[in-house]
């Protein structure tokens, strides 16, 4: 018993070199993960706010983003909150970072290439900056439907 709880003690140890988040990442790609911009939730039930969840099933990541648009079409504000590897997170930071400031039209031009480029993605993560696109898409979607008058006339009726 002692030698396994010996052996269970050098494993919890940390290992000399570098940090495994390190390992095989870009450094915008650690940067983005250590340090993440825009981490946290809107308001989802705002008028102004839009909500995008999406997942790859293939490797469990799950992509929530949602931004925050002023009365002029502009993105104010964004946010996000992710489960997956550090190129997800790091994808699903400088998604938010890049849709601040932009129209809503701007903003759906942001493509999965330019993600992947910025952040030096290795092809095996490619998907990751698919999945950020994706999210973006899906937020901007939620919002413009917020925006359909004929939404708030089919709620009306509902409660009618």
């Amino acid at each position: 018993m002692a030698a396994l709880r010996a052996a269970g003690a050098a494993l919890l140890r940390p290992r000399p070199g570098p940090a495994p988040a390190a390992l095989g990442y870009h450094k915008k790609v650690v940067d983005h993960y250590e340090n993440p911009r825009n981490v946290g939730s809107l308001d989802s039930n705002a008028k102004n706010v839009g909500t995008g969840l999406v997942g790859a099933p293939a490797c469990g990541d799950v992509m929530k983003l949602q931004v925050e648009v002023d009365e002029n079409g502009k993105i104010v504000e964004a946010r996000f909150k992710t489960f997956g590897c550090g190129s997800a997170i790091a994808s699903s930071s400088l998604a938010t970072e890049w849709v601040k400031g932009k129209t809503v039209d701007e903003a759906l031009k942001i493509k999965n290439t330019d993600i992947a480029k910025e952040l030096c993605l290795p092809p095996v993560k490619l998907h990751c900056s698919m999945l950020a696109e994706d999210a973006i898409k899906a937020a901007l979607a939620d919002y413009k439907l917020k925006q359909d008058p004929n939404r708030e006339s089919d709620k009306k009726a509902d409660n009618a």
